[in-house]
């Protein structure tokens, strides 16, 4: 196993080790500099504080030096005292009991929560996580602060829900257009992520989607321009540098043109070097530029800028070449989580995190097992393939991201600060106001919209209803219902599902009857699915109808009967609401199709472009 206590296998050349009170005090101060954070004071370059975190980078054994560079990983909603279900879960998985013990066996430098893994309860109960894991850290010898770390993208991933704020999309935000809303977005979300201790999120998410069929990015970038997603993804890096959270820009060198999910296959990006540089490449010189905290890695091969089939993650001209070369980057690179098959499919669990460690990465996320990776790592130095001088590199830039966090000196969250900052009504009624600016009218004829309480008072809202995103209320149809009545109509609800039935169909055309008007809320819609029919269907009462796309704005080619047609580009609370609103006429549809809609039958025609976008 793992050493625990103050094993010395590394050649760090220190007899005495510091104690926690001796690394702490070395250190103090670092980040009292940085209070008041600048792009300056936030750049990837070197710390003046340097020779101090090389002090304790010196005092590290090479075991301990291993772990820093892992992210992992663990269940439960307590460092020290999880349910046992998840106690059970870490064994299997981790063979450790806690996270805790997780912290004392690997040492490791970075934990990420996750909802399925139970760490994201309610606010109170993330802060003791928080800090209970940071304390176990730091009562180790030589204890250092972690890297806590979730994705909260918001939209359609986020892992930290009500009652925190949660604020529209990416892409919804790139329907808004405004740098402001962006980086409102990232202060008040990071405020939030550091009043519960959690200290770096993988987020804003600077792909260029330019792939309606993409499955995995989508609704999670900006849009398509590559110029207004790196102006939005440098606002809200600054937003989260104003509240000392680590912003990541994800997923370098760019997944925004792929039919394949890099969870469970190994996508191929085709664009040469050439459109890269003109694409893909925009959003990631805009982070870099504005001081970009971490880049995570994708799990694609680009041949177009390495063509030995390996995947970026583990990409020496990828990383090494491009990255930290010709983009000048020197901040922490961190992997995709290291489970995905993206990355796992040309090698084993025990060489990937070596191969990415060789290609330039300094974080390594989520591998299926700790122990493996952690012990590939600790022989590929022992056998000379990496040097301590290598791991060394990557250290500095951790301590270096910690150090700019003010980890050092105030690691732990305090109750105050959580209970002024998370869920605040001032934050609240920003995030509506922000999705107030997103919704997207796309047809309207007729004058099919606004609805009306005098002349469509009861309203029908029909259709799919896809799993929330973590901590809203939905599901969708639900929610608007509520909003609208709320707004002085009589909603009911009635949820059809992403692919209804006959029976579903049927259900929903003898519910019309007795409405005024019909919302239907549609969600990822092809050429043959059964939504397609329920619309029709719907249609053909001669009541009023709007449909709703509550994620990718596609969905509007594949309805060119109907005559009112709006994009929300999510489908938390926030985004449906702020339809509703644009429904009842009470906000008059400002946003702007950040991406361009294609013709269903015949895709090589644009139906809508970016940019479009009615008002009443």
């Amino acid at each position: 196993m793992p050493d625990t206590s103050t094993g010395s296998t590394g050649n760090t050349g220190n007899a005495a080790r510091p104690s926690r009170r001796a690394v702490l005090a070395a250190t103090a101060g670092l980040t009292a500099a940085l209070t008041v954070p600048t792009a300056a004071a936030h750049a990837a370059g070197p710390s003046p504080d340097d020779r101090r975190l090389r002090a304790l980078i010196s005092g590290m054994t090479l075991e301990e030096k291993v772990g820093q560079l892992f992210v992992m990983r663990v269940y439960g909603h307590s460092a020290t005292a999880p349910d046992q279900a998840d106690i059970d879960a870490n064994l299997k998985e981790l063979g450790v009991r806690t996270a805790a013990e997780l912290v004392a066996t690997y040492r490791v430098g970075g934990i990420i929560y996750f909802t399925w893994a139970h760490n994201t309860r309610d606010p109170h109960q993330i802060r003791d996580l928080s800090n209970g894991i940071q304390k176990a850290s730091l009562d180790r010898p030589r204890g250092l602060p972690v890297l806590i770390a979730t994705d909260q993208e918001h939209g359609a991933v986020c892992r930290v829900g009500k009652p925190a704020t949660l604020f529209p999309g990416a892409m919804a935000v790139g329907a808004g257009g405004s740098r402001s809303d962006a980086r409102t977005l990232g202060r008040l979300s990071g405020a939030e992520l550091r009043a519960m201790g959690i200290n770096q999120d993988y987020s804003p998410d600077a792909d260029v989607n330019v792939n309606p069929a993409n499955p995995i990015i989508g609704v999670r970038s900006f849009g398509a321009d590559p110029d207004a997603v790196a102006a939005l993804v440098a606002a809200e890096v600054k937003g989260y540098q104003e509240s000392r959270v680590a912003a990541t820009a994800k997923h370098f060198p760019g997944h925004g043109d792929t039919a394949v999910d890099s969870h469970t296959g190994f996508p191929v990006i085709t664009h040469s070097r050439d459109l890269w540089e003109k694409l893909d490449a925009v959003p990631f010189r805009a982070a870099i530029a504005a001081g970009i905290d971490s880049v995570m890695t994708a799990h694609i091969q680009f041949p177009g800028l390495d063509d030995s089939g390996d995947p970026a993650t583990l990409s020496p001209p990828i990383l090494s070449g491009i990255l930290r070369g010709e983009l000048g980057y020197d901040g922490v690179v961190i992997t995709d989580s290291l489970g995905m098959e993206g990355v796992r499919t040309k090698y084993g669990d025990d060489r990937v995190p070596v191969l990415a460690l060789k290609a330039g990465v300094d974080q390594l996320l989520n591998p299926p097992s700790i122990d493996v990776a952690w012990h590939a790592v600790l022989k590929a130095v022992q056998d000379g393939e990496l040097t301590e001088s290598r791991l060394d590199e990557s250290i500095l830039r951790i301590l270096r991201l910690k150090s700019r966090l003010g980890l050092f000196d105030q690691p732990y969250a305090d109750r105050a600060g959580l209970e002024r900052t998370v869920g605040s009504k001032a934050h609240l009624a920003a995030a509506d106001r922000i999705a107030e600016r997103t919704t997207t009218l796309l047809v309207n004829e007729d004058r099919t919209l606004p609805f009306a309480v005098r002349t469509e008072r009861r309203i029908l809202v029909v259709g799919a209803d896809p799993d929330s995103p973590s901590g809203t209320t939905g599901p969708p149809t639900r929610v608007l219902a509520a909003a609208l009545t709320e707004l002085g109509f009589t909603a009911t609800a009635l949820s059809t599902g992403t692919s209804p039935s006959a029976a579903a169909v049927a259900q929903a055309v003898a519910a019309a009857q007795d409405a005024d008007a019909i919302v239907v809320a549609t969600y990822d819609v092809t050429a043959d699915s059964s939504q397609r029919t329920l619309v029709a269907q719907l249609l053909a009462t001669g009541r009023p109808l709007a449909a709703l796309a509550v994620r990718n704005p596609y969905d509007v080619a594949r309805f060119p009967a109907v005559k009112g047609c709006l994009a929300s580009y999510g489908w938390t609370d926030v985004e449906v609401r702020a339809a509703a609103r644009v429904i009842a006429g009470r906000v008059s549809p400002r946003g702007k199709l950040p991406v361009a809609v294609q013709r269903a039958d015949d895709p090589t025609q644009v139906l809508y472009p970016i940019g479009h976008g009615l008002t009443y």
